[in-house]
């Protein structure tokens, strides 16, 4: 299935170094063409090219030469041909005489015809750098057109370039130091609408050079909410007192997408996806972003064609949660870990309080509830004994998860009670008029409110809090009985996702545990995720397994990322899950749990809208104190109504 990045929101940008000979304009132009050419038969949509590109940045005095500034007007107007001929939106860098002074200008091309110049603004005149001998700053401008083949081009710092029938998409352009600047103007210009940020450079490269220039245009991207592209002068720039490495980005909200290689005298091109349309979201829900206050700038409309496509040239990870690498996963789980245990530890400071009561069970997430409230602990200095850990075996408790609670409760060095729930559930049973042998909602929702009737109890007997076990992801489905284990008196998971549970718990065997403890908690991130409400199978197994009944965490952990966080629509999702998941799951497999997430998304805010504390731990957090409102009785028709028109 293709594409259009358009009605997803996408922009598809392109960086380029072309090879380069300082002063050979015809060269330069030739090397030009060809990089466009490549980056046209990788359907990219708009072309950013170095600083001074068709002169090349280290001319010097050379800059002066009148024939140097009438050779770079001509290549401009061939540039604006060849925009047409691929329908490809380019900027490049030229000397611009003007008004008696020269000016250092960023271009942009499209559709035939050149449709803004931008003067740089911050010029260098320190150390290496002398551009105050050659050019004026963008202040100094006394015309705001300059006239091109009998046209007047617009000129100046306040343009933004509006890509007609595309409203997401709006670009600003600024040169080299000024992103380098105190106030660089790509502040002032996202203020003001622009989405895409443009920068043509020439950063000459020294020893640490690369890793800050990617902080730079990393941090200038997500502070202004923006995409950001930066295409640098490569090696062919004169190697007289400096080497030119051609170190290109493209960077979106903080995150990079893509860089080209360094030191490379052949022209190099990277290509990414930038999604405006999670921008535009981004700035919608950003308060301080809309209490900044807008300047006067002139719009100036241009043709983006629209390009269809089956693979998208982004990162889009199966598992937005979970750290990928063994490095980011260290620092990541450590930094949750912390999380967790110091929003549990205030709690207890507060309470004076040093016991606690967990219901365990052998699973993932009453064991990530445990091992948080031993660090906890650990941490205040208060006995582990005071940690009540009580295992409540019930209808389909298995040995295997019974028996990996116990084992795991005594390596630990925490108190364990063990309480069958069998004979008050069956009591209740008969109180009530429900058959045991009818195994309805009834049946499984009175062993979990028996247990946290237990639990509640116990912690009043010993003055003590109920730490929650349910996770972000049983929450954003409902997995969860109300007023039974969607109670507690702190949840320290609510704020991790499941696929993001069984990684911490593994981690944790890893770096804090060795032999028989680490053996178990391996196990545990083994075992089938259930609730263990329904009898096990003939062969003593966990007989209902939670993943066949709501669908794979792995998906509604993606779908969740991508609807809240994101906001993306459900065709988005499905067309990002698509190339996530490619080989794993077909596209109707993806769209019928699609439908199943957003079925129980809506109709159970209702235990959403009543949850007990519980510390936030990523950029998705679904309390209704925190970053998530929501009416309980919204109607989900709109979304349904989409996917299946997607079906």
């Amino acid at each position: 299935m293709s594409y259009s990045l358009r009605k997803l929101g996408l922009v598809r940008v392109a960086v380029g170094t072309p090879e380069l000979r300082v002063a050979d304009i015809d060269f330069n132009l030739r090397q030009i063409v060809g990089l466009a050419g490549q980056a046209a038969e990788r359907k990219a949509q708009v072309l950013l090219l170095p600083e001074l590109c068709l002169t090349g940045y280290s001319c010097a005095d050379l800059f002066y030469q009148p024939l140097l500034q009438e050779k770079a007007l001509q290549a401009l107007q061939e540039l604006a041909r060849l925009s047409a001929e691929h329908s490809l939106v380019l900027v490049a860098g030229l000397p611009l005489a003007l008004d008696g002074r020269l000016f250092n200008c960023a271009a942009l091309i499209a559709s035939g015809r050149v449709h803004g110049l931008v003067p740089k603004t911050f010029l260098p005149n320190t150390a290496e750098f002398y551009e105050q001998r050659w050019f004026s700053s963008a202040r100094e401008l006394t015309s705001d057109t300059f006239c091109l083949d009998g046209e007047r081009i617009p000129v100046g710092t306040d343009l933004l370039f509006a890509a007609e029938g595309f409203p997401a998409c709006c670009i600003g352009l600024e040169v080299c130091e000024d992103l380098w600047a105190v106030e660089p103007p790509s502040g002032r210009l996202a203020v003001s609408g622009a989405t895409l940020l443009l920068n043509p450079s020439a950063s000459p490269e020294v020893l640490g050079k690369r890793d800050y220039r990617r902080q730079l245009v990393c941090s200038q991207s997500a502070r202004c909410l923006a995409a950001y592209a930066y295409a640098s002068a490569g090696p062919g720039e004169s190697s007289t007192d400096l080497v030119y490495a051609g170190h290109s980005l493209i960077a979106e909200n903080g995150l990079q997408l893509a860089e080209t290689e360094r030191f490379s005298f052949d022209s190099q091109l990277a290509c990414a996806d930038v999604d405006l349309e999670r921008l535009v979201l981004e700035r919608q829900r950003n308060a301080s972003f809309a209490d900044s206050p807008a300047t006067a700038t002139r719009r100036i409309p241009f043709v983006l064609k629209d390009v269809r496509t089956k693979i998208f040239a982004r990162p889009i990870p199966p598992r937005p949660f979970v750290p990928e690498g063994d490095r980011e996963r260290d620092v990541r789980c450590e930094e949750i870990f912390a999380i967790q245990t110091t929003g549990l530890a205030r709690r207890l400071r507060h309470t004076g309080s040093s016991q606690v009561v967990i219901g365990v069970s052998g699973g993932l997430d009453s064991t990530l509830a445990l091992l948080v409230a031993v660090r906890a602990f650990d941490r205040l200095g208060l006995d582990r004994r005071g940690i009540q850990a009580i295992t409540m075996p019930g209808f389909g408790t298995t040995v295997r998860t019974r028996g990996n609670a116990e084992k795991l409760a005594d390596l630990l060095g925490v108190s364990l009670q063990v309480i069958g729930i069998d004979a008050a559930v069956r009591q209740h049973f008969a109180d009530i008029g429900q058959d045991e042998k009818n195994h309805d909602i009834t049946y499984e929702n009175s062993q979990a409110r028996e247990r946290t009737q237990i639990l509640m109890d116990v912690a009043n007997q010993l003055g003590g809090l109920v730490i929650g076990t349910g996770d972000l992801s049983e929450l954003a489905l409902g997995w969860c009985t109300y007023n039974g284990d969607h109670m507690s008196m702190y949840a320290v998971n609510v704020g991790v996702p499941k696929t993001l549970v069984r990684y911490l718990v593994d981690w944790c065997a890893e770096t804090g545990f060795s032999g028989e403890a680490r053996a178990v908690l391996h196990d545990i991130g083994a075992t089938p995720v259930s609730p263990e409400l329904l009898p096990p199978d003939e062969n003593g197994e966990i007989g209902q397994k939670t993943e066949e009944t709501v669908g794979p965490y792995e998906l509604h952990d993606f779908f969740l990322y991508h609807a809240v966080r994101l906001h993306y629509p459900p065709a988005k999702i499905l067309a990002f899950a698509g190339q996530a998941f490619a080989g794993r799951y077909e596209s109707k497999v993806i769209l019928g749990w699609l439908q199943v997430f957003y079925r129980r998304f809506f109709s159970q805010q209702f235990k959403r809208s009543c949850l007990p504390d519980g510390p936030k731990v990523g950029s998705v957090v679904l309390s209704p104190r925190g970053d998530w409102r929501m009416p309980s009785d919204a109607a989900v028709s709109l979304w349904l109504t989409e996917i299946e028109a997607l079906g």
